[in-house]
């Protein structure tokens, strides 16, 4: 592996584990037992890593969003959307845990990132769109769907700082992947009034696998639904 690889993969690990505040390029140095020189060789500084980090954060995800155009969308396919997004935000969780930090510090970052979001977006809402076409919810105005895809957004992004900022027993270093999973719960709760007779108790027994265990997230869930 070239260096420049192992520098990001390494600073990836680190931000993960650590935090990305907490992570300086001389710690990414010694972590891969480098010179800061050798560093500096292939990167100015710290936010030119976390620009290219992110780069290839948003590939990753730009590929899970990849929506078939030829067939109607399927409950796997919806399940596959989901494990796979909350997957690269663990793979990439330091992110989203410091988002409006690093936004803030890096212009170019900012600007990649709203063009991302609203990628995002659209591919949220053709997600529904082929849910509809394929019987699973009702169809819907486009205002409720360019709604609803806000509204998954939002969950997407934000779960991992309110299960960080909501429960004193899940502090970030001890997060894991399990936890930020059951934000899906979430995200298959807006759906179920929409969802087709014939399919309701599939989602519901798929929502099921991902009910979140510490105690407040039930009862927040249940309010939802009902």
């Amino acid at each position: 592996m070239k260096t420049r690889d192992k520098i990001l993969l390494s600073s990836l690990e680190l931000f993960n584990e650590q935090g990305e505040r907490n992570v300086t390029t001389n710690h990414i140095a010694a972590y891969l037992a480098i010179s800061p020189g050798n560093l500096y060789y292939h990167f100015r500084n710290k936010s030119d890593i976390i620009y290219e980090i992110f780069q290839e954060y948003e590939k990753l995800v730009d590929f899970y969003l990849d929506i078939p155009e030829n067939r109607p969308m399927t409950l796997d396919d919806m399940t596959f959307y989901l494990e796979s997004v909350f997957d690269g935000l663990w793979s990439y969780r330091f992110f989203h845990r410091d988002l409006e930090y690093l936004l803030d510090r890096d212009q170019r970052l900012r600007h990649d990132y709203r063009e991302f979001t609203n990628r995002c977006l659209a591919s949220i809402s053709c997600i529904f769109e082929k849910l509809a076409d394929g019987g699973i919810i009702e169809p819907q105005p486009e205002s409720l769907r360019s709604a609803m895809s806000l509204n998954v957004w939002m969950i997407i992004t934000n779960w991992m700082a309110y299960l960080k900022t909501a429960h004193v027993a899940t502090a970030s270093a001890s997060l894991t992947i399990r936890e930020l999973k059951q934000g899906i719960y979430q995200v298959l709760t807006l759906e179920i009034p929409y969802l087709m007779p014939a399919y309701r108790e599939q989602v519901m027994s798929l929502r099921e696998q991902y009910r979140p265990t510490m105690s407040g997230h039930e009862e927040g869930a249940e309010m939802k639904e009902g």
